[in-house]
Parts: structure tokens; C-alpha cells; sequence
């Protein structure tokens, strides 16, 4: 199964329709390729017009819905990254992943949250997914969000869109 059927069964399992397109929150571009890089700018757990995860981790928000928002927020990036380059088949590896996530002074699982979004990364991408990532705690995110990740990402010089 190519990684571009992978993504949509692991959109589907989500709940995140691919029909829809990505909306974007200002004035930047959600995702710049420069030769074998792509950019993806942060994303948070938009679905639609809806935030589907608002609020701090370890308050508000659960460590499974902190767990989903990361996975949406990947799955965002995705999305982002195959309308670059017309196929994840594309993507070399990963960096780059930063993960922000609101958070009580009490949460400590930061690290288990990216998991989840690093999990949904080998899911859809296998041996393409080797990434460097770092999470972070913050005390608010755009949106209200309960997360939020950037990327880079590296694809094959011959993939469509450069």
C-alpha cells in the first residue's frame, strides 16, 4: 500500500475529511518548498472551520486528546505536503518536527504526546518517516489549540512541484 493510501485510512480512522480543503489562521504560506525541502508553518487541530482540540493538556484537555490533536495536526501537515509534491511517495525523511503543546505547570507527558504524532508519521510514511523532533510546553497556542507542530520535511529532487 503506497503511503498516499496509508494517509487516507489513517484520515479515515481519524475522523479528518481529505475532501475538505486545509484552511488556513493569517497572511503566511502553509507550505514553501525551497529545492528538496518543504516548510510546513505550525498546525494546529483544525477540522474545517473548527478547532477540534482546545484547551491545556493536563487541565482541560486529556492526554488522549492531546494524543488526537497531535495526530490531526499531522495529518494537516500531510495533506500539505502531497499537495507540494503530489505524493508522499516523495518524502525522504523528516529533519525537522517541533510540537508545542498547551500545557498545565503539572503535565509532564510532552514527550508522549509527539509520540502520537510520531507514531502516525511511521504509519503513513514506514522507513521515510526518520525524524528529529523536539516538544515543548507552552502557555498558549493560536486558536486556543491544545497543540501545535511545524515540519520540515525532505522529498526527492524529482518530485512534482519544485
Amino acid at each position: 500500500m503506497s503511503a498516499d493510501h496509508r494517509l487516507e485510512a489513517q484520515a479515515q480512522s481519524l475522523g479528518f475529511p481529505l475532501s475538505s480543503p486545509i484552511k488556513i489562521g493569517g497572511n503566511y504560506t502553509p507550505a514553501l518548498r525551497d529545492g528538496e525541502l518543504i516548510y510546513v508553518s505550525g498546525q494546529i487541530p483544525r477540522v474545517g472551520d473548527s478547532i477540534a482540540v482546545v484547551g491545556s493538556a493536563g487541565a482541560e484537555v486529556t492526554f488522549q486528546q492531546a494524543c488526537l490533536a497531535a495526530q490531526l495536526s499531522t495529518l494537516r501537515a500531510l495533506v500539505l505536503v502531497k499537495q507540494v509534491c503530489s505524493s508522499l511517495e516523495a518524502v525522504v525523511c523528516i529533519p525537522r518536527m517541533s510540537v508545542f503543546i498547551r500545557s498545565a505547570p503539572s503535565f509532564t507527558q510532552h514527550s508522549e504526546v509527539a509520540d502520537a504524532a510520531s507514531n502516525l508519521l511511521v504509519a503513513v510514511l514506514g522507513a521515510s518517516s526518520a525524524h528529529a523532533r523536539t516538544s515543548v510546553g507552552v502557555a498558549q497556542l493560536p486558536k486556543g489549540a491544545a497543540v501545535e507542530l511545524d515540519f520540515i520535511f525532505k522529498v526527492s529532487a524529482q518530485a512534482g512541484g519544485a
